[in-house]
This record gives C-alpha cells, sequence and structure tokens, in this order.
C-alpha cells in the first residue's frame, strides 16, 4: 500500500507542477513513467487484495465491493 501511496502522491505532485509548467518536457516525461507505474502497482496490489476503488469492482450479479476485509481489520 505504501508503494501505491508513493507513485499517487508523486503523479499530483507532478500534476500541480504541470498546472503551471506546461510546457516542462521532463516532467511531462516523468508523469507518464509515473502513471504508468501506477497502472502496474493497482494491478498488482487488487490481484493480490482485492480492488482499491469501488470503481474497479468485477461486477457480476451482486455488489462484491464490501466482501473483503477492509485494510484496517487486519487481515491482509
Amino acid at each position: 500500500m505504501k508503494n501505491v501511496q508513493a507513485v499517487c502522491f508523486a503523479l499530483d505532485d507532478l500534476r500541480l507542477f504541470l498546472d503551471t509548467h506546461p510546457y516542462e518536457k521532463e516532467a511531462i516525461s516523468n508523469y507518464e513513467q509515473y502513471k504508468n507505474q501506477r497502472k502496474q502497482i493497482l494491478q498488482e496490489y487488487e490481484q493480490n487484495f482485492g480492488p482499491i476503488l469501488a470503481y474497479n469492482v468485477k461486477q457480476e450479479n451482486q455488489w462484491t465491493w464490501v466482501e473483503s476485509p477492509w485494510p484496517w481489520e487486519g487481515e491482509l
């Protein structure tokens, strides 16, 4: 989870930087790298622990978002 948080923080920070420096090529490149890294890390996390966001729940015949233990329940 710390890796997810770190990558998301870096993306947010770069996004804010790009809001004021939209032509900074190195920042744009870093943003794309972190965006790809975030996608990979989230896929790995969700394979091991289930969806991290409700948007990523795989729907079948029921709402499965609340079936897994919550992270603070200590069953990870």
